[in-house]
């Protein structure tokens, strides 16, 4: 029972969430994207790794083609994931931006073959994308959960950080086995540390 009552707060939750981001007018979204962006850029996780997981956005969520640029002619190691057919998934290397291909989701998804070795996990700073999250690192994604296996992998060896709309922070968001967390979210008004003993007083940059 306690498992129906976790899925389908998720669920409602997941709901609001879509429905507000998918609100947001295309100038709003692209603005709010570049602002969160450019914190990032100013981030010095990010300017001291040397590799960084990708994602191409959909549906409103935070863009990422400013650090995809900024990656590339900084010469870091770029990734983003591919989805197989089995919804298992990897990360794989980008070298250039027409290097990304529609996938089978409709999603831009990286079409070469080198795959992300294990050793490399040491070195990357991976960006994910999100419905929801709160200050503990809690995440809500679309509910396939690939995302989350992907990040399994990972396991404690990268740093995981979410960019997010300060809209998207919730107080709680309700989790279940094999939820995987964030260490750190991006909004347009702050980096929030979601490992310190107090993640509500989060720093601003």
């Amino acid at each position: 029972m306690r498992g129906a009552s976790t899925q389908e707060a998720k669920q409602a939750l997941r709901s609001a969430g879509l429905a507000r981001r998918a609100a947001l007018a295309e100038a709003d979204c692209q603005l709010l994207s570049r602002a969160i962006q450019a914190r990032v850029l100013q981030w010095h996780c990010y300017l001291t790794c040397r590799s960084v997981a990708l994602y191409s956005a959909i549906q409103n969520e935070v863009g990422t083609d400013d650090l995809l640029a900024h990656a590339l002619k900084s010469g870091k190691k770029v990734f983003y994931p591919r989805v197989g057919k089995d919804d298992s998934a990897g990360f794989f290397r980008v070298l250039a931006a027409d290097e990304l291909r529609a996938g089978r989701f409709g999603i831009l998804e990286p079409a070469g073959t080198t795959r992300l070795a294990g050793v490399e996990f040491e070195a990357l700073t991976i960006f994910v994308p999100g419905v929801a999250f709160d200050l503990q690192g809690n995440r809500l994604g679309r509910g396939r959960g690939w995302y989350d296996r992907l990040l399994q992998q990972a396991g404690e060896r990268a740093a995981i950080v979410a960019l997010a709309y300060e809209f998207q922070i919730v107080d709680a968001v309700p989790t279940g086995p094999g939820d995987q967390k964030v260490n750190y979210v991006i909004t347009e008004k702050r980096v929030v540390d979601c490992g310190t003993a107090s993640a509500q007083l989060s720093r601003v940059f």
